[in-house]
């Protein structure tokens, strides 16, 4: 009898331990499973082009909830097609040492952590453009650091896999310039009735700053601020490195 309880209480007691180790190895296993998704869908993404993001999704589902109708503005184009100023005004704007670092500028995110400590709300955002491509591709607008997590993995994986000019051709067409309106061509046509090959300077400058806020800015083109940092970046163009 006494033998009979032991190995009840062995056999309990090893299928408790079955279930903890499965309750560890199958959130291990779904995670590796996701990142192999990612890793093999940008690895596709070296020589194809994405159709569409999880952000212009998410942005249509939205856009369809008010007008079922509603469509996204969207025309890939190669990175040639796509005018100097624009590509200077962006870098300028977003990501002035995007030639320099490996996905994440460290440096930019102290500042940008210091300053919003200092205004005690986030004003500063001190995100890459690769970082910006990695959210907009895969993951949705809230803010976590779970989220955060994944965004510096696909951050990773983007620069391993690709070099800086894919990176910048592919966010400079999948990019949010306002509501409903991604990449430079359907911004270019959207604000100025041209093509993203013929943007000027000062048009290619006032796109690049509204980027933090498109779809405000997509209401109100004219604020003193859109003015303002529009003249600070035509200034700081000329510095801009382009990805070679």
């Amino acid at each position: 009898m006494k033998a009979g309880k032991k190995g009840a209480r062995k056999g309990a007691s090893a299928s408790r331990y079955g279930w903890i180790k499965w309750l560890f190895i199958v959130p291990v296993l779904a995670f590796i499973v996701v990142q192999l998704y990612f890793f093999l869908q940008i690895w596709w993404w070296v020589d194809h082009n994405p159709s569409s993001t999880a952000f212009m999704r998410e942005q249509l589902s939205s856009l369809q909830e008010k007008n079922p109708n509603a469509v996204i503005q969207q025309t890939w184009v190669p990175y040639e097609r796509i005018s100097n100023n624009l590509k200077r005004a962006i870098i300028a704007s977003e990501d002035a040492n995007f030639s320099e670092h490996e996905g994440i500028d460290w440096d930019a995110l102290q500042k940008a952590y210091e300053k919003n400590s200092k205004k005690q709300k986030v004003v500063a955002g001190g995100s890459t453009i690769t970082q910006q491509l990695a959210k907009n591709l895969f993951l949705s607008g809230s803010r976590s650091y779970v989220r955060k997590g994944q965004e510096l993995i696909i951050t990773y994986m983007l620069e391993s896999l690709m070099d800086k000019q894919r990176i910048f051709e592919i966010y400079l067409n999948v990019v949010e310039f306002g509501r409903g309106t991604f990449g430079a061509e359907a911004a270019a046509r959207h604000y100025y009735r041209t093509s993203a090959a013929r943007l000027s300077a000062g048009q290619a400058a006032r796109l690049a700053v509204m980027l933090p806020n498109p779809r405000y800015y997509d209401s109100h083109r004219d604020t003193g601020y859109l003015n303002r940092r529009t003249g600070v970046i035509l200034r700081r163009m000329g510095a801009a490195e382009l990805p070679q």
